[in-house]
C-alpha cells in the first residue's frame, strides 16, 4: 500500500472538497469561473510549451515561499 502525499497544508478531504467542487459544476458555472479568472487583475494567461511546465511550476513555487 502506498502513503499519499499532498501539498502542505492540503489533506485528503480538502483534494475531496475540490474533486467534488469540479466534478458538481454546471457547464455555466465552469464557464463563468473561467471568465472570472481571465478577468482577474494582477494574472497574466499564457501558452508555455509542455516541456518548461515543470521549470514554470518551480519558479512560481519559489516566488510564492520568498
Amino acid at each position: 500500500m502506498t502513503t499519499q502525499k499532498f501539498p502542505p497544508g492540503w489533506d485528503e478531504e480538502r483534494v475531496r472538497e475540490v474533486l467534488a467542487h469540479y466534478e458538481n459544476q454546471t457547464e455555466d458555472e465552469q464557464f463563468a469561473e473561467i471568465e472570472a479568472a481571465r478577468e482577474a487583475e494582477g494574472t497574466t494567461w499564457m501558452a508555455v510549451p509542455t516541456e518548461l511546465a515543470p521549470k514554470v511550476r518551480a519558479l512560481i513555487a519559489r516566488q510564492q515561499t520568498a
